[in-house]
């Protein structure tokens, strides 16, 4: 059974804290094997969705994205730090957290486009949601990435 919570960053708990920024680091630092700076700023400008695993003693996230607000990394709301953990993928977990964060980001702000820095491999996932590659594509990190805007949902 996933929990699911959208929270601002002064809602997250330690613990969720924590263990979301160590689950990021797992999969994008050493997982991915990409040296970059994860906590970069943004954290506190940004909705956190996290899906956590119920079923055990304290709770393991198995999903995770962020919503940075418009204005702080672009003037859109970005969906950013998309994830899920080994157990989860294939199991349409993915899909889940991007159709609540489409639905979500959509709600919180009416009427603005939602932009993303996608892996540039990634792209047919993402246009499952709507989203529009609106660049070339460019290095992050020694990882081919793409720009992609969903247009705004219908009021």
């Amino acid at each position: 059974m996933v929990q699911w919570q959208w929270l601002g960053f002064a809602e997250l708990s330690r613990d969720q804290l924590y263990e979301i920024l160590r689950i990021r680091q797992e999969i994008f630092t050493v997982e991915q094997n990409c040296a970059y700076q994860d906590a970069d700023g943004k954290d506190q400008f940004a909705w956190h969705l996290a899906g956590w695993k119920t079923a055990t003693e304290s709770p393991q996230l198995l999903a995770y994205l962020r919503v940075v607000f418009p204005g702080k990394k672009y003037a859109e709301p970005s969906i950013g730090r998309v994830l899920t953990v080994a157990e989860s993928r294939g199991s349409g977990l993915g899909k889940e957290l991007m159709a609540r964060a489409v639905r979500l980001t959509a709600e919180a702000y009416p009427g603005m486009p939602i932009r993303i820095s996608a892996q540039q491999h990634l792209k047919g996932f993402y246009r499952e949601f709507g989203f529009e590659q609106v660049s070339v594509p460019y290095d992050e990190d020694g990882i081919p990435h793409i720009e992609m805007l969903r247009a705004a949902s219908p009021c």
